[in-house]
């Protein structure tokens, strides 16, 4: 596809030139990017009066741990999460003391202008009509300036759901940064996106190219990984296999995230993504998942401590390989301004 004819769409595979170099000083860093929602039935219907936002305790004690550990997480936060007096104070205050970030994360179903039927495929914001989604990304835009006197400059859509107005409607309201782009999934099965063939790397998106694209991290790991996501199709393709390979830990997909990957693979994970010269190691939960109940990953006090145990593995093993944290200001101030961008180093 020619400059010409990219629009920047998030659905699309980004040009060589639209691929970014970071600086060279920035080394290989990571990111924690915690999906900042209400409390649901992730088994049921979507809802609009499943809404309530009770995690705080858990939500609270998750970020001391990430502070004392010189991680300072972005929070991308929704409607109902940032609605609420409770939680608003409480990540103000994170945000005073410089310890946290706090972006926008849309939930359409529970998202003013409540105009649009509550289904599946509606759950993705980015394939209701274009006007839709611009007013609720503008409505959420508003409550979290209305909250912290600044409006938002990174996103995360709900449920990864970008669509092809995405990126022009993100840069038209003044964001930065996307993180919306799961690389080597898809969704299409769900009324969803494919992201299969999309970067690892970070790559300017959006009609005009403001927009940085940081995509969530997702390894293939095993003795045959370099077979990546061709031998990850037919392996689905046939069924049995890929789970036979997974056992095997021959092949397999593993997301950095807490929520269902145990230790090993995580770590396994990481190394296989620093050795494709991944700069940026892009990690995520959801905020739910801090407080027993809530999510099917934590169910108990038990797998709360799981939880816990998990992020010291892994800030430990990212401490042995020299990765250290980044925030969303060192990581903006590490891409060349838009002339300069390349192929990602």
């Amino acid at each position: 596809m020619t400059a010409q004819f990219h629009d920047g769409n998030l659905l699309q595979p980004p040009l060589a030139q639209d691929m970014i170099a970071l600086d060279p000083a920035f080394g290989t860093r990571f990111m924690l990017f915690v999906d900042t929602e209400e409390e649901f039935d992730w088994d049921a219907p979507f809802n609009r009066a499943s809404d309530r936002v009770t995690a705080l305790a858990g939500m609270a004690r998750g970020q001391a741990y990430f502070a004392a550990a010189g991680v300072k997480p972005i929070y991308v936060t929704d409607y109902p999460v940032i609605d609420s007096d409770a939680a608003a104070t409480m990540m103000g205050q994170w945000i005073s003391d410089g310890a946290a970030d706090i972006g926008a994360h849309l939930h359409p179903w529970v998202n003013p202008p409540h105009v649009e039927d509550v289904n599946a495929a509606n759950s993705y914001v980015g394939f209701l009509p274009e006007a839709v989604e611009r007013a609720k990304l503008e409505a959420l835009c508003q409550r979290i300036e209305a909250r912290f006197g600044r409006r938002p400059i990174a996103y995360r859509a709900g449920r990864y759901g970008v669509g092809p107005n995405s990126a022009r409607l993100l840069e038209e309201a003044g964001f930065r940064l996307d993180s919306s782009v799961r690389s080597r999934f898809d969704y299409s099965h769900q009324h969803g996106p494919d992201f299969r063939g999309l970067p690892q790397h970070p790559y300017w998106a959006g009609p005009t190219r403001l927009l940085i694209e940081l995509p969530l991290s997702t390894a293939f790991a095993g003795l045959l990984r370099g077979g990546g996501e061709r031998l990850y199709r037919a392996a689905q393709a046939i069924g049995p296999l890929a789970g036979a390979l997974s056992r095997a830990r021959m092949f397999s997909r593993i997301p950095l995230t807490p929520e269902g990957v145990p230790l090993q693979e995580a770590i396994a994970a990481i190394d296989a993504l620093m050795e494709e010269g991944v700069r940026v190691l892009n990690f995520s939960f959801h905020s739910p998942t801090l407080e027993p109940g809530h999510t099917p990953y934590v169910r108990d006090e038990a797998d709360l401590a799981v939880f816990y145990r998990w992020w010291g593995g892994v800030l430990a093993h990212l401490a042995r390989r020299g990765v250290t944290a980044a925030s969303i200001d060192q990581l903006i101030a590490a891409v060349p301004p838009r002339g300069q961008a390349c192929k990602a180093a």
